[in-house]
């Protein structure tokens, strides 16, 4: 695609979102704001997210126009205000880009991915010390909508780069037996608040375990661990309706059995791909 066909493309989607939301246009978009979108561009990533695991291109392809309608859509909401337009989205991710990528578009020389990563967060640094307001702590910046599995990884990486960490995987697994006990002994006392509180001391624990092994993060091994249960729980749902029986009739020990013979011909999962260290 050259640069008119690309343009023409662009300004055709955002002339699509203006129309939508003028005063002849679609009561729904019409009616919207930044506030009501925020699930449904959740949502779209999540989908796009979705298609990415299944490797479907089609679908990508799909997810990704629904993103990007979205993210016009409320560079349009902006304009209306007079806060800035799309426009000036596409300028400024494009600078940024640019700048955090002196070794692509200047003259800073780097060997491997690890020198990257490090001049990407040098970069970043120096523009939060020219930023407007400085942040008042170091865990400042992680969005707090983004879910809660990823918001710890990421405040654990930044009390990391401070010095606070662990010194081996072998501890932490310490940690999470010493969350465990603590959780068990909670129940134990039937106290559910307490029992609660150690619940989510043991899910930050776990999640540091991931965030330390740097193999992945640990949001895409629990997302590959539902798509394994869910693999698993379809089959016995398939095995049961072949035979003419439903779930809900069977004994405990029937479904067990049913679950160790979706394990034994279970496929083998995708391995997940390394999560960009880049926030």
């Amino acid at each position: 695609m050259n640069n008119d066909s690309l343009c023409a493309n662009i300004r055709e989607l955002v002339d699509v979102m203006k129309k939508l939301r003028s005063p002849d246009g679609c009561p729904w978009d019409r009616k919207q704001t930044h506030e009501s979108l925020m699930p449904y561009i959740m949502e779209e990533c999540a989908e796009f997210l979705d298609a990415v695991a299944e490797q479907d291109d089609a679908n990508m392809r799909e997810e990704l126009g629904d993103v990007l309608m979205h993210i016009v859509l409320h560079s349009v909401m902006a304009e209306e205000r007079g806060a800035f337009t799309f426009t000036d989205v596409v300028h400024d991710i494009a600078a940024k880009m640019k700048h955090r990528h002196p070794h692509v578009f200047s003259d800073e020389k780097v060997t491997d991915a690890e020198e990257v990563v490090g001049l990407w967060e040098r970069v970043k640094a120096a523009e939060k010390e020219h930023a407007p307001e400085k942040r008042s702590s170091a865990l400042d910046g992680v969005p707090m909508h983004c879910p809660a599995l990823i918001q710890a990884e990421k405040l654990q990486k930044k009390a990391a780069k401070l010095g606070f960490d662990w010194s081996r995987q072998e501890e932490i697994l310490d940690k999470i037996q010493e969350e465990l006990d603590e959780l068990r002994a909670a129940m134990n006392a039937g106290d559910d608040t307490h029992a609660d509180e150690e619940l989510g001391d043991l899910l930050f624990a776990v999640c540091n375990l991931s965030r330390f092994r740097k193999r992945r993060s640990g949001e895409l091994l629990l997302a590959a661990a539902n798509r394994k249960f869910k693999n698993r729980f379809m089959f016995m749902e398939k095995e049961l309706a072949s035979r003419g029986r439903d779930m809900k009739d069977c004994t405990i020990d029937e479904l067990e059995e049913l679950w160790k013979k979706a394990k034994r011909h279970a496929k083998p999962e995708m391995s997940a791909a390394n999560p960009a260290e880049g926030e």
